[in-house]
């Protein structure tokens, strides 16, 4: 028996349980989960809030960290530390909220080098993510000397982390938050300048003064629009969020006056090569020590609680779940 939590219908909040192995999906691994994280998009579906479960019952959680205690895979043995994210796992797979994983083999990852299960969490999906995002902008060609880039939804997971990985690269980061609060946090994690969200999510001109030479933008609608606006030429921007909405209500000027490109990020279907980049990338830009700074530890069952903070804007930095208690 273990405990997880467990989303029973569409619009319905997750429950904490006790299930048995029995109950576990389809998979040749099987993997103790020792940590998961809390994620934008794992907390809109434990609350029934967002149309991200696509089949039911399921177990919210899109990353995890643990041990493998059972493999049909020549790839995998008992004992090995892997991480997972992405592959549908909270979506149309059961997920990290739980004690017990049941995977396919080929989704696995072993540990990076440099982190252990917490701090691999710490990062999660949505440090790799900001790593995504980070490599779309280094093959456009985008060098420090550029110009800044601005991230915004810079107090969140994926902008925290996006933050100081640019940082760490050389890059003059511009950080965008709507928690003036969190100013000197988000210096510390290596931002140049800190700006008002306020300054982007308000409808503006389709063209406009040129401010930075790349972005990374989580949150979408109105501000993306903005962002890409104040691009200067040849510029590059990363979407890869909606928390501000879905909409762009933007105009391709930027793109045609300006040769700007958008980049959209998809976390979930990455080929393993560029999964292990990435996360070799953040190995060697956020240390684990900063990690310590960026991540807030919460057990399994204040799960519920904690996704209902980050989506009213509550919380800050990355959330670790600790799915043993």
């Amino acid at each position: 028996m273990f405990h997880a939590m467990l989303v029973r219908g569409a619009g319905q909040r997750a429950e904490l349980v006790e299930l048995d192995d029995a109950a576990l999906p389809d998979g040749d691994v099987d993997v103790e989960v020792d940590y998961s994280s809390l994620n934008y998009k794992d907390a809109l579906a434990v609350t029934g809030r967002g149309a991200v479960v696509r089949n039911w019952p399921m177990v919210p959680g899109i990353d995890l960290a643990g041990r493998v205690v059972r493999s049909e895979s020549l790839q995998w043995r008992v004992g090995d530390r892997v991480v997972v994210n992405g592959w549908g796992l909270g979506e149309t797979h059961w997920g990290g909220f739980a004690r017990r994983a049941r995977l396919r083999a080929e989704w696995l990852l072993a540990l990076p080098d440099g982190y252990d299960p917490w701090h691999a969490m710490a990062i999660g999906t949505a440090g790799f993510t900001a790593a995504l995002c980070v490599q779309a902008l280094q093959r456009h060609g985008l060098q420090p000397d550029a110009g800044p880039v601005l991230v915004t939804g810079a107090s969140g997971g994926v902008g925290s982390i996006a933050v100081r990985l640019l940082a760490g690269l050389g890059y003059s980061v511009i950080a965008a938050s709507g928690k003036p609060q969190q100013a000197d946090w988000l210096r510390g994690l290596g931002a140049a300048e800190v700006i008002d969200r306020a300054q982007l999510s308000a409808p503006g001109r389709p063209l406009q003064s040129e401010r930075w030479a790349g972005v990374v933008d989580t949150v979408g609608s109105t501000t993306l629009a903005n962002a890409c606006a104040a691009t200067r030429w040849h510029g590059a921007v990363a979407a890869c969020g909606l928390a501000q909405g879905a909409d762009f209500p933007g105009s391709v000027m930027p793109f045609i006056l300006r040769a700007v490109t958008l980049y959209g990020i998809n976390c979930v279907y990455v080929p393993n090569e560029q999964r292990r980049g990435a996360w070799a990338l953040l190995a060697q830009h956020v240390p684990s020590a900063l990690l310590d700074a960026i991540g807030v530890e919460i057990g399994l069952s204040e799960v519920a609680a904690a996704s209902d903070a980050l989506l009213d804007g509550l919380r800050h930095g990355r959330t670790v779940v600790d799915v043993t208690r």
